[in-house]
């Protein structure tokens, strides 16, 4: 099996990192498309066209099985694209896990940290309309400009990041939110310090677990043997930190290069 992951950065890393602890016999090709990055702040338009051009040279090079959209943003603008144009492959998307965090909330306040681009998109709207007649909750919806950036240079500890998360975490302590909704796949990446500022049990709710079950699934329905090595390849359209590849894929069997798409 062959699978072919993709993100802005490093974010979607967090959901290779999930897929790797039950995910054998496969080969994996992950793109760090950071010569683009972010996805957030780019238009629907670019952001398909991006994501229609990563597909296929992912095909083209690697002649995958299975496509992995690790962006919620990139989800929302062209996972229908994508499933309609190469219906030979599976593809999964990524989308906020707004209906765990409602069935688990207590207080009946969630939380969703995300980028612009996903809390605009109409996947994302629609997503919470469908879900509101389950349980009547209060959303505290945050775009957070400028957090995947820092994510990216590893500044997960710095002070300004830290900063930028107690402006927008302070308002949903206040309000007695009990869950938030981790909506970009760089976000666990600062897990940690989300609960220090938060300080109480919050539940943190992320999808990488989600994806390498589903893509476990889908597998074994097309004969996918779950045996032996996983391999992992990592392409970088651009400037990366290895450091932080290092932190997120620990003691992982993974090769990294530089690539042109």
């Amino acid at each position: 099996m062959k699978v072919g992951i993709f993100d802005s950065g490093l974010g979607g890393l967090t959901v290779v990192s999930a897929i790797s602890e039950i995910f054998k016999g496969a080969e994996i090709f992950y793109i760090a498309d950071t010569a683009y990055a972010p996805y957030g702040e780019k238009t629907p338009e670019e952001i398909l066209n991006r994501c229609d051009n990563i597909t296929k040279y992912l095909i083209e090079k690697h002649n995958i099985d299975a496509l992995i959209v690790a962006c919620n943003t990139a989800t929302s603008a062209a996972i229908k694209y994508l499933r309609n144009s190469f219906t030979n492959l599976i593809v999964i998307g990524t989308e906020p896990g707004i209906k765990p965090a409602i069935l688990i909330t207590k207080s009946l306040k969630v939380g969703v940290l995300a980028t612009p681009a996903t809390l605009k998109g109409s996947k994302y709207q629609g997503l919470v309309n469908d879900l509101s007649n389950i349980k009547k909750v209060q959303l505290f919806e945050q775009a957070c400009i400028g957090l995947v950036e820092q994510i990216e240079k590893g500044e997960i500890n710095s002070e300004k990041t830290y900063q930028m998360l107690v402006k927008w975490l302070n308002p949903m302590k206040k309000n007695s939110v009990d869950t938030i909704v981790l909506g970009c796949t760089h976000y666990p990446l600062i897990s940690s310090i989300i609960r220090k500022i938060m300080q109480e049990n919050i539940n943190l709710i992320e999808t990488g677990n989600a994806i390498a079950n589903r893509l476990l699934s889908l597998s074994l329905q097309k004969g996918h043997i779950n045996q032996g090595t996983l391999n992992i390849s990592i392409c970088h359209t651009g400037k990366i930190n290895i450091n932080m590849i290092e932190k997120i894929l620990e003691n992982k069997n993974i090769q990294i290069r530089n690539c042109t798409i």
